[in-house]
């Protein structure tokens, strides 16, 4: 990434993407906690990265990490697919970035404990994963072994995912 903001409207056109997502009745269970490059949140934000995530998201405008309601807000009750219903929240984002060429890179590679305790996340929410999103940078300035990856990977083919019936894989 470049390291080179992205503006007001354009992050609220990822957070607007992601909150027409579709949710067991629409309760809209994810949080986006986030921090703009720069800003007073960043360090709090950064220093939850592994290593190896910070060398890839030094240059980002924005990290975000996503919370999921664990129950429901009309009963009280467990929310089973609380964090399923977070995930598709995240994917209309990134594919909202995606048309507005921005890089928006998902991750699980921070401390999810420390984030609830720095970001104050309380116990009835489960903190879901972590992203960053910035202008596609050179990859050529990304360090040798992050540089090796700046490839689509490989998918497993079709016969490998799916099954009629009972489970055989």
């Amino acid at each position: 990434m470049t390291g080179e903001p992205i503006s007001d409207e354009e992050m609220h056109r990822l957070f607007e993407a992601a909150r027409w997502a579709p949710s067991t009745y629409n309760e809209q269970e994810w949080r986006f906690l986030y921090a703009r490059r720069d800003t007073a949140p960043w360090p709090v934000f950064f220093e939850l990265l592994a290593e190896g995530n910070r060398a890839w998201c030094k240059q980002a405008a924005l990290l975000c990490v996503i919370v999921a309601h664990r129950v429901f807000e009309m009963n009280g009750k467990p929310n089973p697919v609380h964090v399923f219903d977070s995930g598709l929240a995240f994917e209309n984002l990134a594919l909202q970035g995606t048309a507005m060429d921005l890089v928006v890179h998902g991750m699980q590679g921070f401390d999810f404990d420390k984030a609830r305790s720095s970001l104050g996340v309380p116990d009835d929410y489960a903190v879901s994963a972590m992203f960053a999103v910035g202008r596609p940078g050179d990859p050529d300035k990304l360090p040798p072994e992050l540089r090796e990856r700046e490839f689509p990977s490989p998918r497993k083919p079709i016969e490998g995912i799916i099954g009629e019936g009972r489970f055989s894989f």
